[in-house]
């Protein structure tokens, strides 16, 4: 299956993408033949044709006759998907270098991150107004990996503090940031510290707690209702009123209070998750979880919140011992957790909750396909399977 989606993510960016994809590597026109064709909906094509144009797709079907001045590629024998989509991760960011109260999180790219500065009213690890888009480096060989499984379009995230800033939709395809972003701001992330992206809990740095996380981001959430209360009392009518100090930080979270912008809540646990969802219920917040790892056990509470979730697809592994002397026990809960992960997403399917995946820091992008062809076989259908890596 991976290479047939590498075929279509060399050729066929998916409909997100489609309107800016650039050209410059590709001819004008082009069709694949004679090929079988699952699209992101509708039934499969046995045998049909895709014609692409100027980077757009003019023209999909059984019946579709390929341009007289389109290359032909001859589909015979092979199936056309739509290209993936990893819906979360910072592909592009550079990582960052560690430091206290940042996330330090691993990446794809070789040049350290630059850490946000706090203001003096913010304290280490809340950077709202920090934008991937100024951090993305694009057309790097960082890419390679992910285009090779496939994937055409991917969110991107600053990793630095657990509340980081605003995340951007890019095509793998480009070579410049301007070509490549298709929306930016896209969502802001919060992270509790699960895989290295998160505020410093545990290692020192602010907040100290789990608790202190959440304590911090409320605080955050009020101080910005407040912020966007004065601004508007001040621009309705300003005499007897300061006029509001410039906090870039707060100007970028009135969207998110406002519920114009979602926030990504990088949550793993149940507990994690159902804070989330706590936080997300008080202050009215479009919420999205991502990883997920136990989102199973609140599949019950994201169904009735209508919350989606970012599925990671980076499984956990049992380490591998350097000779059969040196394997120890897995404790019980390493083992449980490495049996259900498959299982996460067919059950979320099945108690009604939106998901889609993420590639969850992959070291071999081949996992990214291969992990999914795991949740198929744990119970998740595989027309769910394709709608999570192309459409939800």
């Amino acid at each position: 299956m991976g290479a047939i989606v590498a075929l279509a993510a060399t050729l066929a960016p998916p409909p997100t993408a489609a309107a800016q994809a650039s050209t410059r590597s590709v001819p004008e026109t082009y069709a694949i033949t004679n090929a079988t064709i699952v699209p992101g909906t509708g039934a499969t094509i046995a045998q049909g044709t895709v014609v692409v144009r100027n980077g757009l797709i003019a023209a999909v079907g059984a019946n579709v006759k390929a341009p007289a001045d389109a290359r032909i590629v001859d589909g015979t024998g092979l199936t056309v998907y739509p290209g993936l989509i990893d819906a979360f991760g910072s592909l592009g960011i550079p990582a960052a270098a560690p430091s206290n109260g940042g996330r330090g999180a691993a990446s794809f790219a070789s040049a350290p991150q630059p850490q946000p500065q706090p203001s003096a009213d913010h304290p280490v690890g809340i950077t709202p107004e920090a934008l991937a888009v100024d951090l993305i480096k694009v057309g790097g060989a960082e890419f390679n990996g992910p285009r090779s499984a496939g994937i055409t379009t991917a969110l991107s995230a600053p990793t630095v503090g657990f509340l980081s800033g605003r995340a951007a939709l890019i095509d793998l395809s480009d070579e410049s940031v301007d070509d490549a972003v298709l929306e930016s701001p896209a969502a802001m992330v919060m992270s509790y510290g699960r895989g290295g992206r998160g505020g410093g809990f545990g290692r020192g740095g602010y907040p100290g707690s789990l608790l202190g996380v959440f304590a911090a981001f409320r605080q955050e959430m009020l101080d910005a209702q407040r912020y966007g209360q004065w601004k508007a009392m001040y621009d309705k009518n300003p005499r007897g009123i300061p006029r509001p100090p410039m906090d870039a930080g707060l100007e970028a979270l009135q969207p998110v209070v406002n519920g114009q912008m979602p926030v990504i809540f990088e949550a793993n646990s149940a507990r994690e998750i159902a804070r989330s969802l706590g936080l997300a219920k008080e202050f009215k917040l479009k919420a999205i979880i991502a990883g997920g790892a136990e989102a199973d056990q609140v599949a019950a509470d994201l169904k009735a919140a209508n919350v989606p979730v970012i599925l990671s697809l980076n499984f956990p592994q049992r380490p591998a011992a350097a000779s059969p002397s040196d394997s120890e026990p897995e404790l019980l809960s390493v083992l449980e957790a490495r049996v259900n992960a498959p299982k996460v997403a067919g059950k979320l399917a099945r108690a009604g909750v939106r998901f889609a995946f993420e590639s969850g820091g992959l070291a071999n992008w081949a996992d990214f396909l291969g992990n999914a062809d795991k949740s198929v076989a744990a119970g998740l259908s595989a027309s769910d399977a394709l709608r999570a890596m192309t459409l939800a």
